[in-house]
């Protein structure tokens, strides 16, 4: 990803949730939807995807209305079809149905030709004493990293 612009980042979701993979989906958005992402105007927080049938939907996520389209804005969080290819649909369909396995979205942006995508993960839930663990372990880190460079 060498030219992308973020619009959007879900940065509670690697500390509530395990990242088991992740995916590059493209999304079916409304021209108001677009010209309010282009302002940043997008909340991934408490947003999940969820297979129907043979698509994805992204649920839950709030992208504002755009100021200047008048009568014919966007509901600010309507379900958001998600573009894959069938084999990865019907590949996460199964990993689904594992009991406590999500599919979050952990950012939002615009690739190197200008369309949006979602970076969505296969997720599954942390308990609060891995949340502690992880914890944990970043700040041994910060303290390891802030010893050496005191030594130099």
């Amino acid at each position: 990803m060498s030219e992308t612009k973020l619009i959007a980042q879900n940065k509670k979701a690697r500390h509530e949730y395990q990242v088991i993979d992740t995916y590059e989906a493209g999304i079916e958005l409304q021209g108001s939807e677009v010209k309010s992402c282009r302002q940043g105007a997008v909340n991934l927080k408490d947003s999940y995807a969820r297979v129907d049938g043979f698509e994805i939907f992204l649920i839950n996520a709030h992208i504002s209305p755009y100021a200047n389209a008048n009568r014919f804005n966007h509901e600010p969080r309507r379900r958001r079809k998600l573009l894959l290819h069938r084999a990865e649909i019907k590949k996460l369909y199964g990993k689904m149905r594992e009991r406590g396995q999500s599919f979050i979205p952990l950012k939002m942006y615009f690739n190197e030709k200008g369309k949006v995508k979602v970076l969505v993960a296969l997720a599954k839930g942390k308990k609060l004493h891995d949340k502690r663990d992880d914890i944990r372990k970043r700040d041994q880190k910060r303290e390891t990293e802030q010893a050496l460079k005191a030594q130099r």
